[in-house]
C-alpha cells in the first residue's frame, strides 16, 4: 500500500481576502485624500520661485502678491492667496514666506492637519 501523505491546502481564506481587502481600500482611499493636498503645497512652491525668480527686489509688496495670485489663479490652488504671504525687505533681499495649514477630511470626524511652509528670496543684482 502506498502512503499517500497529506498537505494542507495553500492559499488565502475568505477572511484574510476580506482583511486585506480592507487594508488596500483604506491605504488607496488615504492616498487619494493626501496626494492632491502634496501637490497643491509643490504648486505654492513653484509659484514663490518663479515669483522670486521674475521680480525684482525693489517691488512693492502689493504688487509681489498680485502676482502671487496671478499664479494661483493659473495653477488652481486655493489654500493660498497674496494676502497670507509673509513679506520682509532686510539688506537688499526680499523674502517672501507663507505658512498655511490643510485640513482633509477622511470619515465622519476624523481629519488629517498638514502644516506647510514655504519660502522665496530675491536676491539684489
Amino acid at each position: 500500500m502506498d502512503a499517500v501523505t497529506t498537505r494542507g491546502q495553500g492559499g488565502v481564506s475568505l477572511l484574510g481576502v476580506i482583511f486585506w481587502g480592507v487594508i488596500v481600500g483604506l491605504g488607496l482611499i488615504l492616498s487619494l485624500r493626501i496626494v492632491p493636498v502634496y501637490t497643491e503645497y509643490a504648486a505654492v512652491k513653484r509659484a514663490l520661485a518663479e515669483l522670486a525668480q521674475r521680480a525684482e527686489p525693489q517691488t512693492s509688496p502689493s504688487q509681489l502678491r498680485s502676482e502671487f495670485d496671478k499664479f494661483a489663479m493659473i495653477d488652481d490652488f486655493t489654500s493660498v492667496s497674496g494676502r497670507d504671504l509673509v513679506i520682509t525687505r532686510e539688506e537688499g533681499r526680499t523674502t517672501i514666506e507663507v505658512r498655511y495649514q490643510r485640513l482633509v477630511p477622511l470619515f465622519a470626524n476624523v481629519s488629517l492637519a498638514f502644516d506647510f511652509e514655504a519660502h522665496a528670496t530675491i536676491a539684489a543684482p
